[in-house]
C-alpha cells in the first residue's frame, strides 16, 4: 500500500488536471496565439485585425486574416462565447488546422465552423473533409464536391434560428473527438459529421470581413 498510494495520488491528480477547462483566451493578452494576416507581409500600415478590449478578444474583421493557438490540440469539446456587437456580419472558428495559407493564399487547412449570422454551425472544407447525413441535400450535387478553390466546400447546417438577435451573447459548443465533430449553438444541435479527413491540429479564429467580440474561449479536453 505505501509504494501504490503515491502512484494512485499522482493518477488522481492527473485525472484532476486533465478535467480542469483550459482557458485558450486569458482575457488579459493575446499569449498562446500567433496571427497570421497576408496584408501584413507586404504593407506597413497593415497591423493585425486581433486586439483584446475590455476583457474581450476582438476580431477587428480586416485585413483578413487568423490567430492561431500556438499548439495543438485533439480529443476535446471547445466553449466559445461570442456577438456581433454593433451589425451582423461573418467570422468563423476553425479546428484541426495546420498548413496556413493552404486556400486563396489565406485560409489555413482545416475544418471550418461557421459563425456567419443566421449560419452558424455551417461546415465549410478547407482543404479537409467531413461526411454528413444526407450530404448531397446539404452540400450539392456530388460532382461538385471538393477541398479547394471553386468547388463545394459548404456543408449547410441542420437547423436555423438558434442564434441569439445581433448584440446578444452566443454559446457555440464545438466537440471533437476522433474523426468527429459536433456543433451545437446555444444548447441546440447544429451540425454532426464523421470521418473527417483531420483529427487534430491548431484552433484558430478567422478576420473575415466584420467585428467580432469573443469573451470565452475554453477548451476542455475529453
Amino acid at each position: 500500500m505505501k509504494t501504490s498510494l503515491p502512484l494512485l495520488l499522482i493518477a488522481l491528480m492527473a485525472f484532476a488536471c486533465r478535467q480542469q477547462p483550459i482557458q485558450l483566451f486569458n482575457g488579459i493578452d493575446l499569449n498562446g496565439w500567433h496571427a497570421d494576416v497576408p496584408e501584413m507581409d507586404t504593407s506597413k500600415t497593415a497591423t493585425s485585425p486581433f486586439i483584446v478590449r475590455n476583457g474581450m478578444l476582438v476580431s477587428l474583421g480586416t485585413p483578413g486574416g487568423h490567430l492561431i493557438t500556438d499548439s495543438t490540440y485533439s480529443n476535446y469539446r471547445l466553449r466559445i462565447r461570442y456577438r456581433f456587437a454593433g451589425k451582423p456580419g461573418n467570422c468563423g472558428v476553425l479546428v484541426h488546422a495546420s498548413t496556413t495559407r493552404a486556400l486563396y493564399q489565406m485560409f489555413p487547412k482545416s475544418m471550418e465552423v461557421q459563425m456567419m449570422h443566421e449560419n452558424a454551425g455551417d461546415f465549410w472544407c478547407i482543404v479537409e473533409d467531413i461526411e454528413v447525413p444526407d450530404m448531397e441535400k446539404r452540400r450539392g450535387p456530388k460532382e461538385n464536391w471538393g477541398i479547394v478553390e471553386g468547388k463545394e466546400r459548404r456543408i449547410i447546417n441542420l437547423t436555423d434560428g438558434s442564434e441569439k438577435p445581433v448584440g446578444e451573447w452566443n454559446e457555440m459548443e464545438i466537440e471533437c473527438k476522433g474523426n468527429s465533430i459536433t456543433v451545437w449553438v446555444n444548447g441546440v444541435l447544429v451540425n454532426q459529421g464523421n470521418n473527417c479527413t483531420a483529427s487534430k491540429g491548431q484552433i484558430a479564429v478567422q478576420a473575415e470581413g466584420s467585428e467580432v467580440e469573443f469573451s470565452k474561449i475554453e477548451l476542455q479536453r475529453l
